[in-house]
Parts: C-alpha cells; structure tokens; sequence
C-alpha cells in the first residue's frame, strides 16, 4: 500500500523592516513549502531576499503569498479591487519574489492568496479570475494552492493552470467544507493536542471534524501550519513528527 503524501506550508517573511512576526529561521527547518510576503500584507525586499535565501539553503519551495494591497490591515480586510488591477498587482506580486528567488538559486514555484483574498476567491468567480489571469501573465506554469472546491482553483483548472489543494490545520471548518471566519469564535484551533490529531486525520483519511461536530471530507495535498501563532515552532515540530510515525510522506508537491 502506497504511503500518504503530504505537504507542510506555512505563511513566512511576514514582517516589515525592523518587526518580525513568525520565526522563519526555524520553521524553513519543518517545512517543504514557504509562502512567502510579497509586500503588499507584509514583507519589505530585504525581508522577502533573506527568507528565499534560506529557504533555497534548506531546500524548502518558495510559493508567492499574494495579497490585496493592505499592510495597515494585514492583508485580511475585504477590498473591492477592480479584477484588471487585482490581476495585474497579482503579477507585480510574484514577478518581486522572483528575482530573489533566482537570485538564491531557484525560482518561484507556486502561487497562494493570503487573508481576505484567499478567502473571498473560494466563491467570487470575478475575483477568482482576476487571480489566474494574474499568474498567467507571470507564469503560465506555476500551480495555484487553494481550497477544495473553491472557484480558484476550478477556474485555474479550466485556464490549464496546475492546482494543488490544501487544508489547515488550526483552522474550524464549517459543515461546507470552508473555513470559519476569523472574525467568528473558534475560527483559530489553539488546543495543540486537537491541531496535531486533526493534521494526522486530515493528511492519513482527507477527514477532519467540523466546527459543528460532522465529519466531512477534506482532501488535501498541502497542509498549512501557521507560523504566527505562539508556540508556532514547537507545534509545528510536533505536527511534522507525529505525521512521520503515523507512516505519512512529508514531501513538497512542487
């Protein structure tokens, strides 16, 4: 019986100048993949250089974390962006953290929404667009990772871009298959015993349990970790461990 293949991501390079908010140091040495800041919700060229030279070190894939532009906010306030706009910033977005990326020895080799983009693509097909035609103009070959089932990733199939489907493991899900906005109680999974038992389910089974107590399918090449959690390190560490010992492949999809 083939083994369960898995990828870990996690959001890094989200910091500005002098702040830092996740330990990229650290997590490059737990995951396969590293969406990166490209500067719109955060991350500055120096920030976006240093995570792409250690993540090429360590052989981590770098992915392009692209954002409305809204660094006051963190990328996660809903914005109407007129779609040639969003598709063009899109393009610019990736086009950045390329050039640091080859600069590395690599090169960009995926692409993910972060915050309210990630979140208003799973059903605005407008928005959705604005996103594939974004990365077509930089890349015709990069995959998008995205939700099941989310009108990103059905649009991106249907414009022959590649789509990798990913699941989070701190996050609730509704009986939908979506995720719970942040903004409700209980969106974030803190309790780290919950975080780990669920990536096994998910990564083992493509199940998790909903925040209303049903199971539902959830089937998922790349898991998302998150790095800006307290404790994100550790239990991120142990979500990587526990996956190992449960005969799961951590491996990159890209």
């Amino acid at each position: 019986m083939t083994a369960p293949l898995i990828d870990l991501n996690a959001d890094l390079g989200e910091g500005f100048g002098r702040w830092r908010l996740t330990d990229d140091e650290e997590l490059l040495s737990v995951v396969t993949s590293a969406n990166v800041a490209c500067g719109f919700h955060a991350g500055d060229a120096a920030t976006m250089r240093r995570v792409c030279d250690r993540a090429a070190e360590r052989g981590v894939r770098i992915g392009a974390q692209v954002s409305y532009r809204d660094l006051a906010g963190f990328g996660r306030r809903a914005m109407d962006v007129p779609a040639a706009e969003l598709a063009a910033e899109v393009a610019y977005q990736i086009g950045a953290l390329e050039v640091f990326a080859r600069a590395a020895g690599t090169r960009v080799s995926y692409v993910k929404p972060h915050g309210a983009l990630y979140n208003r693509v799973v059903h605005d097909e407008e928005q959705a667009r604005a996103v594939v035609d974004g990365v077509l103009l930089a890349d015709a070959a990069l995959p998008l990772l995205g939700l099941p089932g989310s009108r990103l990733l059905e649009t991106a199939e249907k414009a022959g871009l590649p789509v990798v489907t990913e699941a989070f493991a701190d996050r609730a899900y509704t009986e939908e298959g979506t995720l719970v906005p942040r903004t409700a109680e209980g969106a974030v999974v803190t309790e780290a015993d919950s975080v780990v038992a669920r990536s096994v389910g998910m990564a083992r089974f493509g199940v998790v349990t909903s925040r209303g107590g049903r199971e539902i399918e959830v089937r998922a090449r790349s898991l998302c970790l998150h790095g800006d959690t307290p404790g994100a390190v550790g239990l991120a560490r142990r979500v990587r461990a526990e996956l190992e010992s449960a005969g799961v492949r951590v491996e990159a999809f890209a």
